[in-house]
């Protein structure tokens, strides 16, 4: 099973959500925090409450390489607790000239097996290049991204009348010869997701903002099941982690994510079409 098979997988038995796994010291519950490795067994528990119900997990690297070596084998270590048919992605946004780029990919895939990873396509093809050589895995390329100030470069207008994003999302699709390109798409630009729905659908999606930075997980996905995309994760890390800092954290994360499912099942038994 390959990287894209792993997603339309989940998606077919009705699940979307990727979960964040970012986990920040000083919000973990204060039972843990006097453990020899406070946040593995973080990690590890909501892994195992969780893992029925998710689509995804995407570990950020900056939770894990703020503690060195020691990261390095959280991250590791972490990934052994996820089940193989679960898509696992490396979200540490590379991008950079073609032979620094070659070895980010070894990191990547080759020494912890990740099945996709973020990318960064400002330096253009030879920058993506070596991450498209593992035509198994899933690269996801940041389009239109969900922070605040994504408009300062990725809304800026070209001389045609489009904008820069436009052009990054179109240049995707040449790339995607071996369909292994995906697209990160900001949950907090539902206009953009609307009017562009006809390029985004075309390619696997990673969409971040849901929750904490404001997007709405039902409008978001109603809008891509709409346009029968193919390949949908949408990533929630804060509002499912963290739903408690008590010594039911896990199991209200399960809870949450429960809820998330309950509500794309509601979406798709409501389409006036079949999906899968």
């Amino acid at each position: 099973m390959n990287s894209l098979d792993k997603i339309l997988s989940a998606n077919i038995s009705g699940k979307f959500v990727c979960v964040g796994l970012d986990p920040d010291f000083d919000k973990l519950p204060s039972n843990l925090k006097s453990l020899e490795n406070p946040v593995l067994e973080f990690n590890r528990l909501i892994i195992e409450a969780t893992k029925q119900y998710a689509a995804a997990y995407k570990l950020n690297f900056a939770f894990y390489e703020k503690f060195g070596k020691k990261g390095f084998e959280l991250i590791k270590k972490t990934l052994e607790f996820i089940p193989n048919d679960i898509l696992k992605i490396a979200d540490g946004k590379r991008g950079d000239i073609g032979n620094t780029a070659k070895m980010y990919a070894e990191s990547v895939y080759g020494y912890f097996n990740f099945d996709a990873c973020t990318l960064n396509p400002y330096m253009g093809k030879d920058s993506i290049t070596p991450f498209l050589k593992y035509k198994n895995k899933l690269n996801f390329i940041l389009g239109l991204t969900s922070n605040p100030s994504s408009s300062d470069f990725e809304k800026l207008k070209l001389q045609d009348g489009s904008m820069l994003y436009e052009a990054v999302i179109k240049k995707i699709l040449e790339w995607n010869e071996d369909k292994n390109c995906g697209l990160v798409f900001g949950a907090t630009n539902k206009t953009d997701m609307q009017e562009h729905i006809h390029l985004i659908s075309k390619l696997p999606l990673l969409v971040p903002g849901i929750g904490a930075q404001g997007g709405n997980f039902d409008d978001v996905l109603k809008i891509l099941l709409k346009s029968k995309s193919s390949g949908i994760l949408i990533n929630i890390g804060r509002s499912i982690i963290y739903k408690s800092t008590e010594k039911d954290f896990a199991e209200q994360s399960e809870k949450q994510l429960v809820c998330y499912n309950s509500s794309a099942e509601h979406i798709l038994n409501h389409l006036p079409f079949t999906i899968y």
